[in-house]
């Protein structure tokens, strides 16, 4: 209709060029709408992971007495204490948090629709959805304290997912380089064995803290300084801290090992070199919030930034981890292409000589 002119070819021209920048205009907009979403959802995630912590700390498991997801059977309780306020405020916030990931799942899948896109999209509804059940459970039914340990670990994978998505998204506009990252197969081993044994002893902390094995031993590093190997006293809550502690320690000299090796390695790749970097400060400042407990005899905001540090170092290690896959994916498919290249040089050369 409207290219009724005397050049009908630009006319057309013209108008489909308006078309692609109204559509690129849209999608750059689309962009930044999801760079600030993805950020928005990502501290809520924390909000969460401290949420829980939270309640935890102050011993507010049964604030709503047995009900989920109602409180005391209300929508609005007619009486409040202060353990029903902080469990009745993690709900609402992880109740909005999920809200906001569900949205940022949506618009992902839809605009980006890469396969890692698409894949963290899921994860991040699916295991926001696993971690509610846990928590209802916990309410409804409760749980042992070995069992409700896992519910940190999960949360954290629920975290690492969204945070993951967040990276993917700022990854667009290709302002950091990752293409020309190679991370050696030796290397990769060593990062995903890393982050599994960081689920262990995330585990082992969560299981201080439920069975309320946090100042049991009242020095550090050891339980007892003036004895320090005088394991034939400890009771069963002591051997929960110490066994974290050894955990940890093992975690933090593997982080420091490991972080010495790959900028020695990667020092010329900046993605490799400032991840583990940050990664090494934040098992450092870990270290430092878990002996922080004891002198501060478990002060609830040291406490708080213990859980807060652990879950941003599992979600770096978990970018590391994505970084890895993807070396393990261009490897994999460069040794198939040389393979059929070879085939293929192979079979000319028996036509050739056929021929001959």
């Amino acid at each position: 209709k409207y290219v009724i002119v005397i050049d009908a070819s630009k006319g057309i021209l013209y108008y489909v060029k308006i078309i692609q920048t109204r559509m690129i205009k849209r999608g750059i907009q689309m962009i930044k709408f999801l760079k600030s979403f993805s950020v928005l959802s990502t501290a809520g995630m924390l909000l969460i992971l401290l949420g829980g912590a939270l309640v935890t700390k102050t011993g507010s498991e049964d604030g709503c007495g047995n009900s989920w997801p109602l409180c005391e059977g209300q929508v609005i309780p007619s009486q409040f204490t202060f353990e029903m306020v902080v469990e009745l405020s993690h709900r609402l916030v992880s109740g909005a948090v999920g809200i906001f990931i569900v949205i940022l799942a949506v618009l992902a899948w839809r605009h980006l629709k890469t396969k890692e896109v698409k894949f963290l999209s899921f994860l991040s509804v699916f295991f926001l959805i696993v971690q509610a059940l846990i928590g209802a459970a916990a309410v409804m039914w409760g749980q042992s304290d070995f069992v409700l340990a896992a519910h940190f670990g999960i949360s954290l994978v629920s975290f690492a997912s969204v945070f993951l998505l967040m990276l993917l998204i700022f990854e667009i506009d290709q302002k950091w380089d990752t293409k020309s990252l190679f991370i050696k197969k030796k290397h990769r081993l060593e990062i995903y064995a890393l982050i599994i044994y960081t689920m262990i002893v995330v585990y082992t902390g969560a299981l201080v803290r439920h069975t309320e094995s946090h100042l049991v031993c009242g020095d550090w590093p050891f339980c007892t300084n003036s004895s320090p190997f005088a394991f034939g006293d400890y009771n069963l809550n002591q051997w929960i801290q110490m066994g974290h502690r050894l955990a940890a320690g093992i975690l933090f000299v593997w982080t420091l090992v490991l972080f010495i090796r790959m900028v020695k390695q990667y020092k010329s790749n900046k993605v490799m070199y400032w991840s583990w970097i940050i990664t090494l400060l934040l098992i450092s400042f870990q270290v430092f919030f878990g002996a922080m407990i004891i002198f501060t005899v478990l002060n609830l905001g040291v406490a708080l930034m213990h859980a807060l540090v652990i879950s941003c170092y599992f979600g770096m290690l978990s970018y590391l981890s994505l970084l890895s896959y993807r070396s393990a994916k261009w490897e994999k498919a460069s040794i198939a292409s040389a393979e059929k290249t070879t085939n293929k040089n192979s079979d000319i050369s028996l036509i050739a000589k056929d021929n001959i």
